[in-house]
């Protein structure tokens, strides 16, 4: 007998990301992203929850035409998780992600000089944010960000690779 409970409700923000991406994938020889590894004062690590996807991530995003990836990192910090940056944030790395679709890349910076004078509420693209211990991210941490801290924070050998 199959199980009568309704599927979960599709969201309109995630299907319109697909379609993003998808037309990301015909009309762009390369994406770009820019994720910030944000570390407060006790050593703790911003991550955020999306609505439009799982998991638990870096603030940050896609870099647009024509905008330069420190400038998108700014934006994205600032938008997803209310940080203004004071200092110049480090670059750590350039990933390739390629299971999200082929020629897509991440800029990761570690960003060590920042104020949050206001923590945004929830809205229709951040579910949650906070600060955790490097060794206690909460269940659900993407892989991506888990490997990013193990290579910051554990010293790990840094892979290439998403």
């Amino acid at each position: 007998m199959r199980d009568a409970s309704p599927a979960p409700p599709i969201h309109k923000s995630r299907i319109i990301s697909k379609v993003l991406q998808r037309y990301w994938r015909v009309t762009r020889g390369l994406t770009m992203g820019a994720q910030g590894v944000v570390v407060d004062g006790a050593g703790r690590v911003l991550i955020i929850r999306h609505t439009y996807r799982p998991g638990w991530h870096f603030p940050g995003g896609g870099v647009e035409k024509n905008e330069v990836v420190k400038v998108a990192l700014e934006r994205e910090l600032h938008e997803e998780a209310g940080v203004i940056l004071k200092g110049p944030p480090e670059l750590v790395g350039i990933y390739a992600n390629f299971h999200l679709f082929p020629s897509d890349h991440v800029a990761v910076f570690k960003v060590m000089d920042w104020e949050q004078p206001q923590v945004p509420k929830p809205n229709r693209e951040i579910a949650e944010q906070g600060f955790f211990p490097v060794d206690a991210l909460p269940e659900g941490t993407s892989g991506g960000t888990l490997r990013r801290v193990a290579e910051m924070f554990h010293g790990v050998p840094q892979n290439a690779m998403w």
